[in-house]
């Protein structure tokens, strides 16, 4: 079955590690190798800046992920540069799809004209923070808790100009509520229901219902603290997709994996070649229909680029 996973951390890999080959790196969860033998059919590759980068030289660390994205992904004759909606419905048997995100707006700093660039690059979906606070918005673990900023509000109204996705995914709670008002375009490209595991990366029922009804979709992720305490298995993963169907998400329910971005991994779940086993598990228990919409159109539905960015 066709894979639409919403958010890895491959670039930020090869960033660190000049030396890492995606064709089948096993310092990659996520490879060229594991995405055709495993039926992925549109990968997000995130933008995401280590901390340790000084603030100075973030925007150039963006730019240099942005050449490793083009270089070293889109250089493989199988992956294919998504920017719109019909490159998704154009992909050919054996391609597979890249789509560029930004997680994290501090390589922007206060600075517009860098986000339009990124736009211009190619990014197609932008998380406003990661975990701690920046220009736009605090992030889920910033003990302040504060909302969108000023500049916030003009960075969120340039992406529903854009049409790009508002990935509400690490904001905080103040910060949720304040983007969700404003974005046209929302999302979670990878959290899970606070309900189930209390940690300030999920998200609140009240929450995840307000996103659905903006047609918001929500992916579900793997890493292991957000899915429960202890052991963490692939049953975890299914206590998170039935919980948020509750809620009213059966056709806005999708995964966001977080490969590469995590250490800890869900047993039988290490890598993107596992995922057959999540999706047999799916098969045993769901309509087709429903584990198609989870693996693939959920969220190709939902993306609203329609035409290229001029």
């Amino acid at each position: 079955m066709e894979i639409f996973d919403a958010h890895c951390d491959v670039l930020m890999k090869m960033f660190i590690d000049p030396d890492i080959s995606f064709i089948n790196s096993d310092k990659l969860h996520i490879t060229k190798r594991g995405l055709l033998d495993e039926g992925g059919k549109v990968q997000c590759f995130a933008i995401y800046i280590p901390e340790k980068v000084h603030p100075d030289m973030r925007f150039q660390a963006a730019l240099a992920m942005v050449d490793i994205f083009h270089e070293k992904i889109l250089s493989e004759p199988e992956m294919k540069f998504i920017k719109t909606k019909a490159d998704i419905e154009s992909l050919k048997e054996k391609e597979i799809g890249a789509l560029l995100t930004l997680e994290g707006c501090d390589c922007i700093g206060n600075d517009l004209l860098k986000l339009k660039t990124l736009i211009h690059l190619g990014v197609s979906s932008v998380g406003l923070t990661w975990n701690h606070a920046n220009l736009v918005a605090d992030g889920a673990l910033e003990t302040r808790g504060g909302g969108l900023t000023g500049f916030g509000t003009e960075v969120v109204a340039l992406l529903n100009e854009k049409s790009i996705w508002c990935d509400l995914s690490h904001l905080s709670e103040a910060g949720f509520w304040d983007t969700l008002k404003l974005a046209k375009f929302p999302i979670a490209s990878h959290s899970n229901a606070y309900q189930l595991c209390p940690h300030p990366r999920n998200l609140k029922d009240g929450q995840i219902k307000a996103l659905l009804q903006k047609n918001g979709v929500i992916g579900v992720t793997f890493v292991p603290q957000f899915l429960a305490n202890g052991p963490v298995t692939i049953k975890d993963i299914l206590k998170h997709i039935e919980h948020i169907c509750s809620l009213g998400g059966e056709r806005q329910i999708g995964l966001g994996s977080d490969f590469d971005g995590i250490d800890h991994m869900v047993e039988k779940l290490t890598s993107y070649k596992d995922y057959h086993n999540l999706i047999n598990e799916l098969n045993r228990l769901y309509t087709s229909e429903f584990v198609k919409g989870l693996l693939f159109d959920n969220f190709t539905r939902n993306f609203p680029l329609e035409k290229e960015i001029s």
